[in-house]
């Protein structure tokens, strides 16, 4: 199995536990770079780069030059959507958003945007849940088509946390979207949530019986970018899912690579997501090894 390109997500030294301390983002860099990382994934919320700061061509050189100083390139981004949840706001309001964040990845070189629904997985009457379902179909839609036109592709991360978290719901929304530019972000972690604890499920719960297997198998094709961390089957907060240092978590890694190989071994970039874990400074060091022991098992 080939070996890509490994990134490291900076929301991890942001987020959760670091949120009151935040890291600044040279001080991430500096750790990336001294971890072994290849790149790194820019999460979009501030203290990290927004774009309402890097607004200008001039900003942006600066900052690639920062990201370049440490032989490090950038594997997508991840902007802050939140008030503009795609399935409840006028599609203009959502795509002035994403065109913003567009303009970033065109002065960085970014080539993937990463989006979510927003909303929270709350139960929805019939009539309500249906008219979201096409609204946010028609406005993906719409954002996948403009990503195009910047040579960006559009990945959506499913995950507990987030409204359309059953697997029969994931595949159906990517039918209806029905744009070639439009990929699904594959998290091992909240793909083991969604498919084998049915977790934040509204009603009965959808669980496959191959787990993850059984779910890479249902959304092949359709995957556009990966992100690689364990699972020990449990919820951030009661929100979304824990996000398991390699190794502590459930996930047979061996076997899901191989049930995903057709998928993501094309793939440039593998991120590693240590959103929301306390001991990321430790673990993500620890990562890289791990996989990279994982790929040399599949051979």
């Amino acid at each position: 199995m080939k070996r890509p390109k490994f990134s490291l997500g900076s929301w991890a030294f942001s987020f959760g536990p670091f949120e009151k301390n935040p890291w600044s983002f040279p001080d991430f860099l500096s750790y990336a770079a001294e971890a072994g990382y290849d790149g790194v994934e820019i999460n979009g919320f501030r203290p990290h780069p927004h774009p309402d700061v890097y607004n200008t061509e001039e900003k942006c050189s600066e900052l690639r030059k920062q990201i370049d100083g440490y032989g490090l390139g950038i594997s997508g981004y991840a902007p802050d959507f939140t008030a503009v949840p795609p399935a409840e706001v006028h599609p203009k309001e959502y795509l002035l958003e994403i065109e913003k964040s567009l303009s970033f990845c065109n002065a960085m070189g970014i080539k993937t945007l990463r989006v979510d629904t927003v909303s929270p997985p709350n139960y929805l009457e019939l009539e309500t849940y249906l008219q979201r379902f096409d609204n946010l179909a028609k406005a993906w839609h719409s954002a996948a088509e403009l990503c195009k036109k910047y040579g960006v592709t559009m990945v959506w991360e499913f995950e507990p946390g987030f409204w359309l978290n059953k697997p029969s719901e994931i595949k159906s929304i990517v039918e209806a979207v029905d744009h070639p530019n439009f990929k699904l972000l594959f998290d091992t972690s909240h793909a083991h949530m969604c498919s084998v604890i049915g977790a934040r499920h509204n009603g009965s719960k959808e669980i496959l019986a191959n787990g993850i297997v059984e779910l890479a198998e249902h959304l092949k094709r359709h995957i556009g970018h990966f992100h690689l961390i364990d699972s020990d089957g449990t919820l951030h907060d009661n929100e979304t899912s824990t996000h398991t240092p390699f190794g502590n978590g459930n996930i047979d890694f061996e076997r899901a690579l191989m049930a995903l190989r057709k998928d993501v071994e094309p793939l440039e970039w593998w991120c590693f997501d240590f959103c929301f874990c306390p001991t990321t400074e430790v673990d993500a060091k620890k990562a890289i090894p791990f996989v990279e022991n994982v790929i040399k098992k599949i051979g």
